[in-house]
Protein backbone atom coordinates (compact mmCIF):
# COMPACT_ATOMS: atom_id res chain seq x y z
CA UNK A 1 0.00 0.00 0.00
CA UNK A 2 1.22 3.77 -0.48
CA UNK A 3 3.74 4.73 2.10
CA UNK A 4 2.34 8.30 1.95
CA UNK A 5 -1.26 7.33 3.52
CA UNK A 6 1.46 5.87 6.91
CA UNK A 7 0.79 8.38 9.55
CA UNK A 8 2.32 9.15 13.42
CA UNK A 9 -0.92 6.97 14.45
CA UNK A 10 -1.15 4.56 12.45
CA UNK A 11 2.56 3.51 13.37
CA UNK A 12 1.67 4.04 16.85
CA UNK A 13 -1.09 1.45 16.41
CA UNK A 14 0.64 -1.10 14.27
CA UNK A 15 -1.28 -1.02 10.86
CA UNK A 16 -0.61 0.20 7.61
CA UNK A 17 -3.49 2.10 6.75
CA UNK A 18 -4.99 5.17 8.81
CA UNK A 19 -8.44 3.21 8.11
CA UNK A 20 -10.40 2.30 11.51
CA UNK A 21 -14.05 0.06 11.32
CA UNK A 22 -16.23 1.51 13.31
CA UNK A 23 -17.13 -0.71 15.99
CA UNK A 24 -21.35 -0.63 15.32
CA UNK A 25 -23.55 -2.81 18.05
CA UNK A 26 -24.80 -5.22 16.51
CA UNK A 27 -23.11 -4.60 12.66
CA UNK A 28 -19.51 -6.06 13.60
CA UNK A 29 -18.80 -9.36 13.93
CA UNK A 30 -15.31 -11.31 14.71
CA UNK A 31 -14.83 -12.19 11.18
CA UNK A 32 -15.58 -8.57 9.94
CA UNK A 33 -12.40 -7.56 12.40
CA UNK A 34 -10.31 -10.43 11.38
CA UNK A 35 -10.87 -9.40 7.56
CA UNK A 36 -10.35 -5.25 8.22
CA UNK A 37 -7.05 -6.09 10.53
CA UNK A 38 -5.25 -8.39 8.14
CA UNK A 39 -5.79 -6.43 5.15
CA UNK A 40 -4.01 -3.29 7.29
CA UNK A 41 -7.07 -1.24 8.76
CA UNK A 42 -7.98 -1.75 12.60
CA UNK A 43 -10.95 -3.93 12.98
CA UNK A 44 -13.25 -3.12 15.93
CA UNK A 45 -15.48 -5.21 17.70
CA UNK A 46 -18.69 -3.68 19.53
CA UNK A 47 -19.17 -5.67 22.59
CA UNK A 48 -21.64 -3.49 24.92
CA UNK A 49 -24.70 -5.87 24.38
CA UNK A 50 -21.72 -9.05 24.77
CA UNK A 51 -21.63 -11.08 28.35
CA UNK A 52 -17.89 -10.95 29.57
CA UNK A 53 -18.11 -14.55 28.41
CA UNK A 54 -18.91 -13.24 25.18
CA UNK A 55 -16.31 -10.84 25.05
CA UNK A 56 -13.60 -13.12 25.90
CA UNK A 57 -15.30 -15.63 23.14
CA UNK A 58 -15.53 -13.54 20.76
CA UNK A 59 -11.71 -11.93 21.59
CA UNK A 60 -10.51 -15.26 21.01
CA UNK A 61 -12.36 -15.59 18.04
CA UNK A 62 -10.15 -12.94 16.84
CA UNK A 63 -7.08 -13.83 17.90
CA UNK A 64 -7.70 -17.03 16.32
CA UNK A 65 -8.13 -15.30 13.02
CA UNK A 66 -5.25 -12.34 12.86
CA UNK A 67 -1.86 -11.35 14.78
CA UNK A 68 -2.79 -7.54 13.30
CA UNK A 69 -4.35 -5.03 16.13
CA UNK A 70 -8.10 -4.73 16.99
CA UNK A 71 -9.68 -2.80 19.06
CA UNK A 72 -12.98 -3.77 21.46
CA UNK A 73 -15.52 -1.02 21.85
CA UNK A 74 -17.76 -0.71 25.07
CA UNK A 75 -20.41 2.14 26.05
CA UNK A 76 -19.73 3.88 29.20
CA UNK A 77 -23.18 3.17 31.45
CA UNK A 78 -24.52 2.80 34.91
CA UNK A 79 -26.42 0.42 35.86
CA UNK A 80 -29.57 2.06 35.44
CA UNK A 81 -32.75 1.76 37.70
CA UNK A 82 -36.14 3.17 36.19
CA UNK A 83 -39.27 3.60 37.85
CA UNK A 84 -42.00 1.21 37.47
CA UNK A 85 -44.28 4.77 36.46
CA UNK A 86 -41.61 5.06 33.75
CA UNK A 87 -41.71 1.42 32.41
CA UNK A 88 -45.72 1.53 32.24
CA UNK A 89 -45.75 4.68 30.18
CA UNK A 90 -43.02 3.38 27.99
CA UNK A 91 -44.84 -0.11 27.65
CA UNK A 92 -47.92 1.91 27.00
CA UNK A 93 -46.28 3.82 24.24
CA UNK A 94 -44.75 0.54 22.21
CA UNK A 95 -48.24 -1.68 22.79
CA UNK A 96 -49.70 -0.37 19.15
CA UNK A 97 -46.62 -1.41 17.44
CA UNK A 98 -46.21 -4.92 19.74
CA UNK A 99 -49.85 -5.71 18.91
CA UNK A 100 -49.33 -4.93 14.91
CA UNK A 101 -46.64 -7.61 15.06
CA UNK A 102 -48.73 -10.07 16.90
CA UNK A 103 -47.01 -9.43 20.24
CA UNK A 104 -48.62 -9.75 23.68
CA UNK A 105 -48.27 -7.16 26.37
CA UNK A 106 -44.88 -6.02 27.20
CA UNK A 107 -43.60 -6.63 30.59
CA UNK A 108 -40.49 -5.26 33.22
CA UNK A 109 -37.65 -6.32 32.48
CA UNK A 110 -35.17 -7.79 35.16
CA UNK A 111 -32.49 -6.42 33.67
CA UNK A 112 -31.92 -3.81 31.09
CA UNK A 113 -27.90 -4.04 30.24
CA UNK A 114 -24.57 -5.91 31.10
CA UNK A 115 -23.05 -4.79 33.48
CA UNK A 116 -19.99 -2.27 32.50
CA UNK A 117 -17.78 -2.60 35.05
CA UNK A 118 -17.27 -6.78 34.59
CA UNK A 119 -16.91 -6.08 30.99
CA UNK A 120 -14.15 -3.86 31.40
CA UNK A 121 -12.45 -6.44 33.64
CA UNK A 122 -13.09 -8.20 30.65
CA UNK A 123 -10.71 -5.98 28.40
CA UNK A 124 -8.08 -5.97 31.40
CA UNK A 125 -7.69 -9.21 31.58
CA UNK A 126 -7.78 -10.29 28.13
CA UNK A 127 -5.10 -7.12 27.54
CA UNK A 128 -7.01 -6.07 24.11
CA UNK A 129 -4.41 -4.03 21.87
CA UNK A 130 -7.21 -1.23 22.09
CA UNK A 131 -9.75 -0.33 23.91
CA UNK A 132 -12.46 2.60 22.93
CA UNK A 133 -15.21 3.98 24.41
CA UNK A 134 -18.32 6.06 24.49
CA UNK A 135 -21.76 7.53 25.60
CA UNK A 136 -19.48 8.39 28.76
CA UNK A 137 -16.07 9.49 30.11
CA UNK A 138 -13.39 6.57 31.92
CA UNK A 139 -12.31 7.70 35.02
CA UNK A 140 -8.38 8.38 35.10
CA UNK A 141 -7.98 5.04 37.28
CA UNK A 142 -9.50 2.70 34.43
CA UNK A 143 -7.73 3.92 31.79
CA UNK A 144 -4.18 3.46 33.86
CA UNK A 145 -6.02 -0.11 34.81
CA UNK A 146 -5.76 -0.64 30.76
CA UNK A 147 -2.73 1.31 30.13
CA UNK A 148 -1.14 -1.38 32.89
CA UNK A 149 -2.47 -4.32 30.12
CA UNK A 150 -0.97 -2.74 27.47
CA UNK A 151 -3.71 -1.46 25.83
CA UNK A 152 -4.26 1.94 24.25
CA UNK A 153 -7.07 3.86 25.29
CA UNK A 154 -9.82 5.81 22.42
CA UNK A 155 -12.22 7.90 23.80
CA UNK A 156 -15.20 8.92 21.51
CA UNK A 157 -15.86 13.09 21.55
CA UNK A 158 -18.62 14.96 19.79
CA UNK A 159 -17.50 18.47 21.31
CA UNK A 160 -13.83 20.32 21.86
CA UNK A 161 -15.07 19.86 25.57
CA UNK A 162 -15.44 16.03 25.60
CA UNK A 163 -12.13 15.89 24.10
CA UNK A 164 -10.38 17.56 26.31
CA UNK A 165 -12.10 15.60 28.75
CA UNK A 166 -10.78 12.44 27.12
CA UNK A 167 -7.20 13.55 27.56
CA UNK A 168 -7.48 15.07 31.05
CA UNK A 169 -8.42 11.52 32.21
CA UNK A 170 -5.34 10.14 30.28
CA UNK A 171 -7.03 8.19 26.67
CA UNK A 172 -4.51 8.10 24.29
CA UNK A 173 -6.54 9.08 20.92
CA UNK A 174 -9.59 11.01 20.50
CA UNK A 175 -12.44 9.51 17.91
CA UNK A 176 -14.08 13.17 16.90
CA UNK A 177 -17.63 11.89 15.95
CA UNK A 178 -19.25 14.11 13.99
CA UNK A 179 -23.47 14.95 13.65
CA UNK A 180 -23.04 12.83 9.77
CA UNK A 181 -22.33 9.86 12.21
CA UNK A 182 -24.73 6.62 11.56
CA UNK A 183 -26.22 4.97 15.33
CA UNK A 184 -25.67 6.61 18.59
CA UNK A 185 -24.19 9.56 19.34
CA UNK A 186 -21.59 9.86 21.21
CA UNK A 187 -22.12 12.98 23.50
CA UNK A 188 -21.80 12.76 27.32
CA UNK A 189 -21.42 16.25 27.87
CA UNK A 190 -24.43 18.82 28.40
CA UNK A 191 -27.62 18.07 26.40
CA UNK A 192 -28.14 15.01 24.30
CA UNK A 193 -29.39 17.31 21.05
CA UNK A 194 -26.71 20.03 21.97
CA UNK A 195 -23.31 18.41 20.04
CA UNK A 196 -24.14 18.16 16.72
CA UNK A 197 -21.06 19.29 15.08
CA UNK A 198 -20.59 17.94 11.83
CA UNK A 199 -17.55 16.00 10.87
CA UNK A 200 -15.71 19.19 8.49
CA UNK A 201 -16.10 21.39 11.17
CA UNK A 202 -15.44 19.33 14.29
CA UNK A 203 -12.16 17.57 13.64
CA UNK A 204 -9.76 20.44 12.68
CA UNK A 205 -11.28 22.10 16.33
CA UNK A 206 -10.24 19.06 17.92
CA UNK A 207 -7.06 18.59 16.56
CA UNK A 208 -6.31 22.08 17.46
CA UNK A 209 -7.56 22.09 20.96
CA UNK A 210 -5.82 18.91 21.99
CA UNK A 211 -2.32 17.23 21.72
CA UNK A 212 -3.69 13.94 21.22
CA UNK A 213 -3.67 12.17 17.76
CA UNK A 214 -7.62 12.45 16.44
CA UNK A 215 -9.65 9.75 14.37
CA UNK A 216 -11.97 11.54 11.99
CA UNK A 217 -15.52 9.75 12.37
CA UNK A 218 -19.20 10.43 10.51
CA UNK A 219 -20.16 10.49 6.80
CA UNK A 220 -16.79 9.46 5.54
CA UNK A 221 -17.93 6.46 3.02
CA UNK A 222 -15.05 6.24 0.62
CA UNK A 223 -11.37 7.24 -0.21
CA UNK A 224 -12.21 10.68 -1.02
CA UNK A 225 -13.73 11.32 2.80
CA UNK A 226 -10.82 9.83 4.34
CA UNK A 227 -8.50 12.01 2.27
CA UNK A 228 -10.40 15.34 3.73
CA UNK A 229 -10.53 13.65 7.20
CA UNK A 230 -6.35 13.23 6.84
CA UNK A 231 -6.46 16.74 5.10
CA UNK A 232 -8.26 17.85 7.99
CA UNK A 233 -5.53 16.49 10.46
CA UNK A 234 -6.74 13.76 11.33
CA UNK A 235 -4.34 10.80 11.47
CA UNK A 236 -7.21 8.48 10.45
CA UNK A 237 -10.75 7.98 9.66
CA UNK A 238 -13.24 5.77 11.37
CA UNK A 239 -15.68 4.15 8.92
CA UNK A 240 -19.10 2.56 9.82
CA UNK A 241 -21.70 2.50 7.83
CA UNK A 242 -19.67 1.55 4.95
CA UNK A 243 -18.97 -1.91 6.43
CA UNK A 244 -22.24 -2.36 7.35
CA UNK A 245 -23.24 -3.90 3.77
CA UNK A 246 -19.88 -5.72 3.62
CA UNK A 247 -20.12 -9.62 3.12
CA UNK A 248 -18.64 -9.61 6.41
CA UNK A 249 -21.68 -7.91 7.96
CA UNK A 250 -24.31 -9.74 10.07
CA UNK A 251 -27.40 -6.96 9.77
CA UNK A 252 -30.60 -7.94 8.34
CA UNK A 253 -30.68 -8.38 4.41
CA UNK A 254 -33.33 -5.44 3.99
CA UNK A 255 -31.54 -3.71 6.34
CA UNK A 256 -28.70 -3.95 3.80
CA UNK A 257 -31.30 -3.01 0.65
CA UNK A 258 -32.19 0.01 2.49
CA UNK A 259 -28.80 1.39 2.95
CA UNK A 260 -27.80 0.69 -0.75
CA UNK A 261 -31.11 2.61 -1.53
CA UNK A 262 -30.82 5.07 0.46
CA UNK A 263 -30.59 8.93 -0.71
CA UNK A 264 -28.42 11.85 1.10
CA UNK A 265 -31.86 12.64 2.74
CA UNK A 266 -32.95 8.96 4.03
CA UNK A 267 -31.69 9.35 7.15
CA UNK A 268 -32.81 11.21 10.97
CA UNK A 269 -31.48 10.96 14.57
CA UNK A 270 -33.99 9.55 17.05
CA UNK A 271 -34.18 8.41 20.49
CA UNK A 272 -37.08 6.45 20.17
CA UNK A 273 -35.33 3.04 19.20
CA UNK A 274 -33.12 2.93 22.11
CA UNK A 275 -33.44 6.25 24.48
CA UNK A 276 -30.15 7.99 23.12
CA UNK A 277 -30.02 9.77 19.69
CA UNK A 278 -29.67 7.95 16.82
CA UNK A 279 -29.38 8.22 13.14
CA UNK A 280 -30.60 5.77 10.86
CA UNK A 281 -33.02 5.44 8.00
CA UNK A 282 -36.59 6.94 8.64
CA UNK A 283 -39.29 4.37 8.85
CA UNK A 284 -42.55 4.17 10.34
CA UNK A 285 -41.55 3.63 13.88
CA UNK A 286 -39.50 7.06 14.07
CA UNK A 287 -42.35 8.43 12.23
CA UNK A 288 -45.13 7.52 14.34
CA UNK A 289 -43.39 7.87 17.85
CA UNK A 290 -41.89 11.15 16.98
CA UNK A 291 -44.03 12.44 19.03
CA UNK A 292 -42.78 10.35 22.55
CA UNK A 293 -39.16 12.18 21.56
CA UNK A 294 -38.11 13.66 24.39
CA UNK A 295 -40.28 11.35 26.73
CA UNK A 296 -38.97 7.51 26.57
CA UNK A 297 -36.52 6.29 29.12
CA UNK A 298 -32.81 7.01 28.52
CA UNK A 299 -30.37 4.49 26.86
CA UNK A 300 -30.73 1.50 27.87
CA UNK A 301 -33.96 1.12 29.42
CA UNK A 302 -35.91 2.28 25.83
CA UNK A 303 -33.80 -0.07 23.82
CA UNK A 304 -34.06 -3.03 26.12
CA UNK A 305 -37.74 -2.43 25.92
CA UNK A 306 -37.55 -2.69 22.18
CA UNK A 307 -35.72 -5.04 21.34
CA UNK A 308 -38.80 -7.84 21.17
CA UNK A 309 -40.14 -5.51 18.41
CA UNK A 310 -37.13 -5.12 16.59
CA UNK A 311 -36.67 -8.66 16.62
CA UNK A 312 -40.15 -9.68 15.37
CA UNK A 313 -40.11 -7.30 12.80
CA UNK A 314 -36.78 -8.87 11.64
CA UNK A 315 -38.11 -12.46 11.47
CA UNK A 316 -41.52 -10.97 9.42
CA UNK A 317 -39.23 -8.71 7.25
CA UNK A 318 -40.88 -5.75 8.39
CA UNK A 319 -38.55 -2.55 7.86
CA UNK A 320 -40.84 -0.63 9.32
CA UNK A 321 -39.93 -1.94 12.63
CA UNK A 322 -36.01 -2.42 12.33
CA UNK A 323 -33.61 0.10 14.00
CA UNK A 324 -31.87 0.87 10.85
CA UNK A 325 -28.53 2.87 11.38
CA UNK A 326 -27.21 4.58 8.83
CA UNK A 327 -24.83 7.56 8.33
CA UNK A 328 -25.88 10.96 6.23
CA UNK A 329 -23.51 9.62 3.25
CA UNK A 330 -25.66 5.89 3.07
CA UNK A 331 -26.17 6.78 -0.24
CA UNK A 332 -22.52 6.43 -1.21
CA UNK A 333 -22.65 3.03 -0.03
CA UNK A 334 -20.73 0.04 -2.75
CA UNK A 335 -23.71 -1.32 -4.49
CA UNK A 336 -23.03 -5.00 -4.99
CA UNK A 337 -26.17 -6.94 -3.76
CA UNK A 338 -23.88 -9.68 -2.44
CA UNK A 339 -21.87 -7.50 -0.53
CA UNK A 340 -18.31 -6.48 -0.75
CA UNK A 341 -15.67 -8.64 1.11
CA UNK A 342 -14.31 -6.43 4.03
CA UNK A 343 -10.99 -7.09 2.65
CA UNK A 344 -11.81 -5.66 -0.37
CA UNK A 345 -13.08 -2.92 0.52
CA UNK A 346 -10.08 -1.77 2.86
CA UNK A 347 -8.26 -2.24 -0.22
CA UNK A 348 -10.32 -0.40 -2.46
CA UNK A 349 -10.05 2.91 0.11
CA UNK A 350 -6.81 2.67 0.45
CA UNK A 351 -6.59 2.74 -3.67
CA UNK A 352 -9.08 6.16 -3.49
CA UNK A 353 -7.13 8.01 -0.42
CA UNK A 354 -3.93 7.55 -2.83
CA UNK A 355 -5.81 8.92 -5.69
CA UNK A 356 -7.47 11.26 -3.93
CA UNK A 357 -4.57 12.43 -2.97
CA UNK A 358 -2.75 12.90 -6.54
Amino acid sequence: MPRSLSTPLSQRLGIALPIVQGPMNGGSTPEMVVAVSNAGGLGSLAAASLSPEAIRAQVATIRAGTSKPFAINLFVLDTPTPTDDEISRALERLQPIRAELGLEQGQPLERYCENFREQLDALVELKVPVASFTFGLLDAPSVRRLHDAGSLVIGTATSVAEARAWEANGADIICAQGAEAGGHRGTFLGDLDASMVGTLALVPQIVDAVSLPVIAAGGIMDGRGIAAALTLGAQAAQLGTAFLTSAESPIHPAWKAQIRQAADTSTRTSRTFTGRPARGIVNDYIRRMAEFEQHVPAYPVQNALTAEIRKAAGAANRTDFISMWAGQAAGLSRRRDDGIPAEALVHALAEETAAAFG
